[in-house]
């Protein structure tokens, strides 16, 4: 589990082809803070996205990225030298800073349009059809691995405010009009559309539940 605090905005090393099949990738990461504690199997969320460390060092770490996660999130679009937003998964004494976050991508989106105000920015975010029962004014979603509050909703889109800190210190401050972004809704509404018995049409798997034990 995650909270949507960036910790650490890294830097892609490496993107190495794993398999003849272009199956999957494996992922080289830097992130001097992310990895000063990462061992062999812990979870690191790389715009969103839960990866599994597969090796860390000096200051990089190393992840298995399977084509599914590749084709269904913005990972698919990095190159070396991107830069990513970094979390380690939350320990049970942490401040719950954010929101409660999977690291499970329910989907995409682009930025469509960026104001700059006296001290924030509004961005606005497309927003898949599939997933805009979930996403409600005032409500938490995550985007690129940042919890963020929901300004206003309107068909296909929705809008965040960005303050001077996450503009500075996440990729959110570097991404221009048609950038991909990572989208997870929050779990809390699923669960609520589940108990209530939703009858409508189901959103798609989420992608990147961790790549050592699947979506």
């Amino acid at each position: 589990m995650f909270t949507g605090i960036v910790e650490e905005l890294g830097e892609v090393a490496a993107i190495t082809p794993d398999g003849a099949d272009g199956a999957a990738v494996r992922l080289a990461v830097r992130g001097p803070e992310v990895t000063s504690d990462a061992r062999h199997g812990d979870s690191i969320a790389v715009n969103g996205v839960c990866l599994t460390v597969t090796d860390s060092a000096d200051g990089t770490f190393t992840a298995d990225v399977m084509k599914e996660t590749l084709d269904r999130s913005s990972l698919g679009a990095l190159r070396p030298g991107s830069a990513v937003n970094l979390e380690r998964a939350a320990k049970v004494s942490d401040r719950l800073g954010g929101h409660i976050v999977q690291g499970h991508v329910d989907g995409t989106g682009r930025i469509l349009d960026r104001v700059p105000g006296s001290r924030w920015e509004t961005v606005r975010v497309s927003l898949p059809d599939e997933l805009a029962r979930y996403v409600v004014e005032k409500g938490s979603i995550t985007v690129d691995g940042v919890s963020l509050t929901v300004v206003s909703v309107e068909p296909g889109s929705f809008t965040i405010s960005l303050i001077p800190t996450t503009l500075d210190l996440t990729t959110l401050g570097r991404k221009g009009v048609g950038d991909p972004v990572n989208l997870e809704v929050d779990i809390v509404a699923k669960y609520v559309e589940r108990l209530v018995g939703f009858t409508g049409t189901a959103a798609p798997p989420p992608v990147g539940a961790d790549e050592g034990s699947g979506a």
